[in-house]
């Protein structure tokens, strides 16, 4: 039997779903005047938190010390990477924003494929950031840069973390757990940063559906794409997640690239796929962050 349907109906799942979480944060975005960046991280992560906590109905007991452990190093985690990734969208494009954060999975992949070729596509990538400040990184907003490098070293974190509680924790019950955790260690700065916006309930609407957007429709469609793609194939897919950001960008936000900008995007996409595929099976995957 063929398996070229449900290849495609895979890469299909795929392109939906950075489709949904680019348009999610281009919402964020345009809420940013209204809630701030680390009101709408709490807000995402606390609707996701719920929606979690809904469809996995996680046990409480069973898990060990060592697990818990595990579970909250994500939960911090994911509130870091999430406040990066936001706070760097208040002061960047979106599509140099998550062509930056991909830095983070692409040097990952790097290291894991322990051959000399991989430094041909760290050379690559880094052509692509330079490419980016082609006009002047202070044009960019260097401080803006600094939450997306942030973000990227988070996202590499991430992966790890996620990788160590799937294999501590059975189901979503880790992926729940450690939400939950995020969402209560963005509440504080999230509550000073919105403010009485809290109060309005049209806004709060928003802010979950921001969070449907980013992570509850793009986690779904790739748990549909990983049961008709090996993992390698998968992670290459999701490597076209700047191509999409800035695709984004440009209609949601009217967020115009530079030639240099776009071929600088280009290039970090070629990059990250070219580590994936040197990295082969030795490489984690490359896990999509709620960025």
């Amino acid at each position: 039997m063929s398996t070229r349907g449900p290849a495609v109906s895979a890469a299909v799942f795929v392109i939906a779903g950075l489709a949904c979480q680019e348009a999610g944060a281009a919402l964020a975005v345009v809420l940013f005047d209204r809630v701030g960046p680390l009101g709408m991280v709490m807000l995402r992560l606390v609707f996701s938190a719920v929606i979690l906590l809904l469809i996995a109905r996680p046990r409480l007991r069973g898990h060990t010390a060592a697990a818990w452990r595990a579970v909250v190093g994500f939960g911090a985690v994911l509130a870091l990477m999430n406040s990066l990734f936001y706070l760097a969208l208040e002061r960047l494009p979106l599509g140099v924003t998550v062509t930056i954060e991909v830095l983070g999975p692409l040097t990952l992949s790097i290291v894991a494929a322990r051959r000399a070729s991989a430094w041909l596509w760290a050379g690559l990538a880094l052509a692509g950031v330079a490419a980016l400040g082609g006009g002047g990184w202070d044009r960019l907003d260097l401080l803006g840069v600094a939450f997306a490098l942030g973000a990227a070293a988070s996202w590499a974190l991430y992966i790890l973390a996620s990788a160590r509680v799937g294999a501590a924790v059975p189901r979503l019950d880790g992926l729940a757990w450690a939400m939950t955790v995020g969402a209560l260690l963005a509440l504080p700065l999230g509550v000073a940063d919105a403010g009485s916006a809290l109060l309005r309930p049209d806004l709060v609407a928003l802010g979950a559906g921001v969070a449907v957007l980013s992570s509850t429709i793009p986690y779904t469609l790739e748990l549909l794409a990983l049961r008709r793609l090996p993992a390698s194939a998968f992670a290459i897919l999701m490597s076209l997640a700047p191509a999409t950001a800035a695709l984004a960008g440009w209609i949601f936000l009217a967020q115009g690239m530079s030639w240099l900008e776009t071929v600088g995007i280009a290039l970090v996409i070629a990059a990250s796929v070219g580590a994936i595929r040197a990295a082969g099976r030795h490489a984690p995957d490359a896990a999509e962050p709620l960025g």
